[in-house]
């Protein structure tokens, strides 16, 4: 019988092992155009999906989007009585952000898929879309906050239905200074081999 493996990938093989995120506040303008952005997009969509339910979209946030998210969200934090020091936090994410991707959860009713699966679907689309706008050159980096967890900022900030959340906010960006790394997991203390 013929077998049909894919060709091994060197190149991607060596980027999925050296990729590290930029946090989102060292990233800058330049970002993506919005032409440059879809392939990324594309990218991202193709993630593990059972059902092809697409139970994910993307809402790109654009300057303006971002300095008017900012506002609700000391408006919020503010109605909500947070602590100052969290409010800033969550409002600094979005007025230094010069573009940043909403990957919504959305929830599609069926008995074949869990919902557990589909969560984990979106937060498959939350990851390649990191690694692909790293893959193209850009900055990126996977976050949420106290504001993207609020329903009511999600309402009436990114028109979002019911039962969808935010998975991740995917800042985009232009490194502005050498990330740091971090210590990598020990895989032999997190692997466990079963022969049977």
């Amino acid at each position: 019988m013929e077998s049909h493996m894919p060709a091994p990938n060197p190149a991607a093989m060596e980027f999925l092992l050296t990729r590290r995120s930029r946090p989102a506040k060292i990233l800058r303008a330049p970002v993506p155009s919005r032409a440059e952005l879809l392939p990324i997009l594309t990218a991202a969509a193709r993630v593990p999906d059972h059902g092809k339910l697409e139970p994910w979209r993307f809402i790109v946030l654009e300057k303006p989007a971002l300095s008017r998210l900012a506002d609700l969200a000391r408006q919020r934090g503010e109605t909500m009585e947070l602590e100052a020091e969290k409010i800033e936090k969550g409002v600094l994410q979005l007025a230094d952000a010069d573009l940043a991707v909403a990957v919504v959860h959305v929830p599609r009713t069926t008995v074949k898929v869990p919902a557990i699966e589909q969560i984990l679907s979106a937060g498959a689309a939350c990851l390649s879309l990191v690694n692909a706008a790293l893959a193209s050159g850009w900055g990126a980096s996977w976050l949420t906050g106290w504001h993207v967890h609020d329903p009511e900022f999600c309402r009436e900030g990114l028109g979002l239905g019911e039962g969808e959340w935010v998975a991740g906010l995917i800042h985009i960006g232009t490194e502005s200074a050498e990330p740091p790394d971090r210590p990598r997991p020990d895989i032999a203390a997190i692997t466990e081999w079963v022969a049977e």
